[in-house]
């Protein structure tokens, strides 16, 4: 569904570009439950660190400097979603962005503050943290996909919240 005008090529561009966020969020979270622990999905199917090789440049860049998450959070919910000179579809995809990375964020809080303490690094946890990870990863290409196609892409839940944020 496009409205509110079409996507251009550039729009489209830009739009998933902040989708990059969660899926270095994600690749990070697995990264270290596999090396710290051995569990999760790179440790299981190490095929899946092949996610790792494009963004490792990047990865690299991103955990040199301490709080670079909360830098780039802030920087995108003010200098972009907050920007109405942007256009809607780009601002509707970086907020959408923000909004997986929050929940990844929930999620690795709720797994190493809870979860862990109380099941150890059993099957349980395992399988939970490859939810977790699989989760992020299908909804993160489901939204790059719609977007290069100059589509919205709608989340239930998580894509009514980013409306009611970007008008």
């Amino acid at each position: 569904m496009t409205w509110r005008g079409t996507a251009t090529a550039q729009d489209r561009f830009f739009g998933s570009l902040p989708y990059l966020l969660p899926l270095m969020e994600v690749s990070l979270l697995a990264l270290s439950y596999a090396v710290r622990f051995g569990i999760g999905l790179f440790a299981q199917f190490p095929i899946f660190s092949l996610i790792l090789v494009p963004l490792s440049p990047l990865i690299r860049v991103y955990t040199a400097f301490p709080f670079a998450g909360l830098i780039v959070f802030i920087l995108l919910l003010s200098l972009v979603v907050r920007n109405s000179n942007i256009s809607h579809f780009i601002r509707f995809n970086t907020m959408q962005a923000i909004l997986l990375d929050i929940l990844l964020i929930v999620g690795q809080m709720i797994l190493n503050l809870i979860l862990q303490p109380a099941l150890g690094t059993g099957l349980i946890l395992d399988t939970l943290l490859n939810v977790v990870v699989l989760g992020i990863l299908a909804a993160v290409s489901y939204c790059v996909a719609q977007t290069v196609l100059g589509r919205y892409a709608e989340i239930p839940t998580l894509s009514e919240a980013v409306h009611m944020q970007v008008r």
